[in-house]
């Protein structure tokens, strides 16, 4: 969806002494222009089954159209899926190799696209094989190692991947909750208050021990949010009460500052921690009569 850019003589821009905090903007989706094509390409053995006789050749085509489109969206989530493997320092490789099953399905749709057009089943195999080559080529594998998880506690990296994909659907109600409210400034502090909140899921992530006491921020206080910016939305959406929107955004000014704190805090603690090792380290040196640089 279009957004309308803002700046300093906006009648929404940020009063003087406002810090101008800028929500972070997703990258677009490594691909995605790939994709589409290879969606458009799902039209063709359609079309063609229009020009054809017979229930066969019929069913053929529109089986590889529709293998063809369903190998684009699972494509589609498998690079989603590899995006949030990248940005992540601490993921799990997908359980379900999305790209590569894309490819099954598009090598599929263009060999059932080639046997109604061509005589034998060998040259359908041929062109099915050099598909799915293609497709491979142009999308890549999907990652196929974890990352980061040395030393890490699996059951509790689980328990974070959890909770943070309960998390997100939350910052997901809310973002399409005050859509309804059709004011672009509320649409601002909601993906502030989002990006915010994502900000405290990779420190959580980064080390899963500090789950227990995120867990809160995690999942109480975003159902809270979610709820508010709900009725928020509904009631402004038919008053356009400046009052209503005022309480709304302390409400959010305060859950942005207390997730702040928080993760300052968890990465205080995290420092601790590292200092700790290094003592405790330093003290085994010495004992061994090790030079410490002390």
């Amino acid at each position: 969806m279009a957004q309308r850019f803002g700046g300093k003589y906006s009648p929404d821009a940020p009063s003087p002494g406002q810090a101008a905090k800028a929500p972070a903007l997703a990258p677009p989706l490594p691909g995605r222009a790939r994709i589409q094509v290879l969606m458009g390409l799902a039209i063709l053995p359609v079309a063609t089954s229009l020009m054809q006789d017979g229930a066969i050749a019929l069913a053929g085509n529109l089986l590889s159209g529709a293998a063809i489109f369903a190998g684009a969206v699972v494509t589609r989530e498998g690079l989603k899926a590899e995006a949030a493997w990248t940005t992540r320092k601490i993921a799990r490789r997908p359980a379900v190799p999305r790209k590569i099953l894309g490819g099954v399905l598009v090598g599929l749709g263009v060999a059932l696209g080639s046997m109604t057009g061509l005589s034998g089943l060998l040259a359908a195999v041929v062109y099915g094989a050099v598909a799915l080559g293609l497709h491979l080529t142009a999308f890549g594998l999907d990652p196929m190692r974890d990352k980061g998880m040395e030393g890490v506690d699996a059951f509790q990296t689980d328990r974070v991947a959890r909770t943070i994909e309960e998390a997100e659907k939350h910052l997901a109600a809310m973002k399409d909750a005050v859509l309804r409210a059709r004011d672009r400034e509320a649409e601002r502090r909601v993906d502030l208050v989002i990006a915010q909140a994502r900000e405290m899921f990779r420190a959580v992530e980064d080390d899963p021990r500090d789950l227990s006491t995120a867990r809160k921020y995690l999942g109480v206080y975003l159902m809270g949010a979610r709820d508010a910016t709900a009725k928020f939305a509904d009631v402004y959406a038919q008053t356009k009460d400046a009052a209503v929107k005022a309480d709304y955004f302390a409400l959010l000014d305060d859950l942005e500052r207390g997730m702040e704190a928080k993760r300052e805090t968890l990465l205080i603690t995290d420092r601790t921690d590292l200092d700790v090792e290094i003592e405790v380290l330093r003290d085994r040196l010495k004992r061994d009569g090790l030079p410490t640089g002390e």
